[in-house]
């Protein structure tokens, strides 16, 4: 044992640190607490200098790891690893194990690897241990392409920069600091020498709560703004950030209500079908504020290719198709008119993934409200880009489920994905238990043995509610038992997009309306259209079907 006031040997101090290390720390739930940031212009031009170091620190060890990615898939014992069966789970493991040690392919080796990149002036920019963070970010994308999750790697380009860093733990190099109460409460970011206040509303229940608990590690993001004129941002147009990752649970609002039933739920690229076991069933269009930004965007788009085509006529040919000339790349002149409308489209672009989280926000809590049990098909989404690209880019489905797997978390509720092979909702009945495959174009379910019709999506989300979340099965008899119930709350909820659909809202083609709708007229004194007229843009067929479910 040591004295009191003695120091311990450095031998010592290393293997206490070792066993410290050796120690893991037990997981604890997180949080994020976004405060903006007061940076003057020359904090700003220090924390782009800052930024760019990081970028190129990334790009060189991101280089590096490929460079060990390309030796470990060449070297022989990799196919032989690769030959071996799957259903031999602990030889792959061992063997592709024994490959990644071998030639340096892991989180540690990269973490050994950045001391030898982390010379000269960038070491004047980025300290050890975040240097480390971004190690790490490199090794997880290099480890995607590895295990075939990503088809290559993207270096951080010097127009596109590194926009965030963060830090491991909150009592070194990129920090944020709390003043106590009797002090001020104010808050700053420290880093290299730099102190960035932090604006803080105290009167904001999300902050107060949000700033009690213990701060892990902080993360300063750059965002761009509309322009450098706009309010917090610098002269190269940017805005800086702070987000806080702190231990605890987020903060939740007395008006966000918890409900204590089951909900099924039919997601599908553009539409969202609920039913809870107690309450009313609904079938709605899914981000649907979204379509009108989507097409001034659409229309900006349009007035780019027209300015690049404009100040560049020599790489269009006589058709008007970019030329080929091999790898190289063409030289394109930028106009002062077009990068001003890429700015444009660019803080478009912004404010529409800003309204697509808010809508994901609002429509997870409305989601949350009806039950404490969400259940609903695991899909692909990346299938779903490759069919249905524009709407999974306009209104993400994905990232709703994220946001929802997360909200129901934090409540103490459960998500329950069910895998769609096996339970196949939109091809199965509850009255026969026959599943018959039904064609995308098939939006009505309607079976020999009586059940229906009923929308199709309404009808996979009635029974994905009344699923036994531990043995997610479709089973007749449990399904039969809630059906007389449900069905009258379906028709309803058909009853009512039917209704929007007489008074000229234009809808998906999956709710299984007749487009006929949208063209009726508004008002009851307004002539409807004739039928020549109806011909010529071929809608003489639609204006002849009706409003009602298909009888078969």
């Amino acid at each position: 044992m040591f004295e009191e006031g003695a120091t311990m040997p450095k031998k010592c101090q290393g293997q206490h640190k070792q066993k410290e290390q050796q120690e893991k720390r037990p997981a604890t739930p997180t949080f994020l607490l976004e405060l903006p940031l007061a940076v003057d212009a020359g904090q700003a031009a220090r924390l782009r200098a800052h930024l760019e170091a990081a970028r190129q620190l990334y790009n060189a060890i991101l280089s590096q790891g490929q460079q060990r990615l390309r030796r470990m898939r060449s070297d022989p014992a990799w196919q032989e690893a690769r030959a071996l069966p799957r259903t031999h789970k602990a030889e792959r493991a061992a063997a592709f194990s024994a490959l990644r040690k071998a030639h340096g392919f892991s989180e540690a080796a990269l973490h050994e690897a950045v001391k030898g990149l982390r010379v000269g002036w960038i070491a004047e920019h980025i300290e050890a241990v975040l240097a480390q963070t971004l190690a790490t970010r490199a090794y997880r994308a290099l480890n995607r392409v590895c295990l075939g999750k990503g088809k290559r790697l993207r270096f951080k380009s010097r127009g596109r920069g590194l926009s965030s860093i963060e830090n491991k733990r909150n009592d070194t190099s990129l920090r944020f600091v709390l003043q106590p109460a009797s002090e001020g409460n104010a808050g700053y970011l420290l880093w290299n020498g730099d102190q960035m206040p932090a604006l803080i509303n105290w009167k904001d229940e999300v902050v107060t709560h949000g700033l009690r608990h213990r701060i892990k590690y902080a993360r300063l993001i750059q965002r761009p703004a509309s322009s450098p004129r706009a309010a917090g941002a610098d002269a190269q147009g940017s805005r800086y950030v702070v987000q806080l990752a702190l231990e605890g649970k987020p903060h939740h609002k007395p008006k966000h209500t918890i409900g204590q039933g089951i909900v099924g739920a039919d997601l599908g690229p553009s539409t969202l079908a609920l039913v809870p076991q107690q309450g009313e069933a609904s079938l709605q269009v899914f981000c649907a504020e979204l379509a009108p930004e989507a097409c001034a965007i659409r229309r900006l788009q349009r007035q780019m290719d027209r300015q690049r085509r404009a100040g560049n006529p020599e790489h269009y040919d006589e058709k008007g198709r970019v030329k080929k000339q091999g790898k190289k790349r063409l030289p394109w002149k930028n106009s002062k008119r077009y990068q001003a409308t890429r700015r444009r489209k660019a803080t478009r672009e912004r404010k529409l993934a800003a309204h697509r989280k808010s809508l994901h926000g609002r429509k997870v809590h409305e989601v949350v409200a009806l039950g404490r049990t969400i259940i609903l098909e695991k899909v692909s989404y990346k299938a779903w880009q490759k069919r249905f690209g524009k709407s999974v880019g306009l209104r993400a489905p994905g990232m709703f489920v994220e946001l929802l797997r997360r909200t129901v978390a934090s409540t103490g509720g459960t998500l329950v994905e069910v895998p769609t092979r096996t339970t196949a909702l939109s091809q199965w009945c509850h009255g026969c238990g026959r599943r018959v495959k039904k064609p995308l174009s098939q939006r009505w379910h309607h079976c020999e043995c009586g059940v229906g019709p009923v929308q199709r999506d309404l009808y996979s989300a009635f029974l994905a509610a009344y699923l036994d979340p531990a043995e997610p099965t479709p089973s007749c008899v449990r399904h039969q038992a809630y059906w007389e119930g449900a069905e009258a709350r379906l028709r309803a909820a058909h009853e009512r997009l039917a209704q929007r659909a007489r008074e000229g809202q234009s809808l998906p083609r999956s709710f299984g309306i007749p487009r006929a709708g949208a063209r009726l007229p508004k008002s009851p004194g307004e002539p409807p259209q004739e039928p020549a007229f109806l011909h010529q843009w071929e809608g003489l067929e639609a204006w002849n079907e009706s409003l009602e479910p298909p009888a078969l």
